[in-house]
């Protein structure tokens, strides 16, 4: 069988029972270096086989020939549905008839962020990755466009990276074409890892943030604030539920 898992943001504290339970049940890990790396050190007497970046193909279909005879897990950071192998799992398991597939569910960066900054994603909003590597450049404007349009909250994942120093800027100035300066966004870096930071910031201070690859932002729609409750401060985006008793 092949266990489609998301391992969850970092620490396995964020990783789902559910996760835990197959990934214990499972002969061997298959995952990206980087995701190999969070659960060995949990798991240290499994099997593992990793791949670089650019291999996901290659890391399936080692996962579905495994999965033949042993039980196999392969991991995604955060949710596997969620810009992660399930689906291309899914499409190349045609030419393993006899493989069993569960996909199983994963804490996906917005939501670990967003309880990290507070409750910024209460109501509606999009995730939407900066990355050009699969998706064309100007589909993710045309998305980021849309967003505004729709007063969306909004999620940036890989924001930035060394292929694509000026990705985070340009979305920030296509969003400022139809959003205020002083929007309220945060950010959040190692998201669930020992050396987790965040930051609260406006959309104009935002295009000039130093993120990476490990950095996932939030930017608020405009019903969006910042408030404090016991010295610290939340980005919070209201529901429409009534706060107060009349």
């Amino acid at each position: 069988m092949l266990a489609v898992i998301g391992i969850g943001p970092g620490n396995i504290e964020y990783m789902t029972a559910e996760a835990k339970d197959a990934i214990e049940k499972s002969d061997l890990i298959v995952g990206y270096g980087k995701y190999i790396e969070l659960v060995r050190p949990n798991f240290p007497q499994k099997n593992f086989f990793e791949t670089g970046m650019m291999k996901e193909r290659e890391r399936c279909i080692y996962a579905l020939e495994k999965a033949k005879t042993m039980n196999v897990a392969l991991i995604s950071s955060g949710d596997s549905c969620v810009y992660g192998m399930a689906s291309l799992a899914i499409e190349l398991a045609k030419d393993f008839p006899s493989v069993e597939i569960k996909i199983i569910a994963g804490v996906t960066a917005a939501l670990s962020g967003g309880a990290i900054l507070g409750s910024p994603l209460t109501a509606d909003f999009a995730v939407i990755s900066l990355s050009d590597h699969l998706m064309p450049k100007e589909k993710i404007i045309r998305r980021l466009k849309a967003s505004s349009l729709g007063d969306f909250c909004v999620v940036l994942y890989n924001p930035r990276s060394e292929l694509r120093p000026n990705a985070l800027r340009e979305a920030c100035e296509t969003l400022l074409e139809d959003r205020p300066k002083d929007t309220v966004c945060g950010y959040v870096r190692n998201i669930g890892r020992n050396d987790s930071e965040y930051k609260f910031c406006t959309l104009e201070e935002l295009k000039d943030a130093e993120l990476d690859m490990f950095c996932s932002a939030f930017i608020g729609n405009s019903s969006t604030v910042i408030t404090e409750h016991g010295g610290r401060k939340y980005m919070v985006t209201p529901r429409g539920y009534e706060a107060r008793e009349n």
